[in-house]
């Protein structure tokens, strides 16, 4: 079993970047992919991007290609998504998840998920 927590959500101005943190507790954080998704008010939850439990295997939502970038630190039990060039539809809740089975972009896929952190940005 694996536990996650989201940080480094904040409120910024379009253009602006923010790097946002999964941290995980329990053993074998590397047995697990990790996905990020978001979701804002009154729609549902959608896919930004996922990482595969090595890192050598990523795969982007279309709205963040260019933009977003995530990565993994398995000694530090720890997924990073970095976000450049933030825009207005940016804005959401974001929660990262992990499935011990290989890389998803669907929710159901996954068993594990955070508390979530809010992302707005600002024009």
């Amino acid at each position: 079993q694996v536990q996650l927590v989201e940080s480094g959500g904040g409120l910024v101005q379009a253009g602006d970047s923010l790097r946002l943190s999964c941290a995980a507790s329990g053993r074998s954080f590397s047995r697990y992919s990790v996905g990020w998704f978001r979701q804002a008010p009154g729609k549902e939850r959608e896919f930004v991007v996922v990482i595969s439990q090595s890192g050598t295997y990523t795969n982007y939502a279309d709205s963040v290609k260019g933009r977003f970038t995530i990565s993994r630190d398995n000694v530090k039990n720890t997924v990073y998504l970095q976000m450049n060039s933030l825009r207005l539809e940016d804005t959401a809740v974001y929660y990262c998840a992990a499935s011990e089975y290989r890389a998803s972009a669907t929710p159901r896929s996954y068993d594990y998920w955070g508390q979530g952190t809010q992302v707005t940005v600002s024009s």
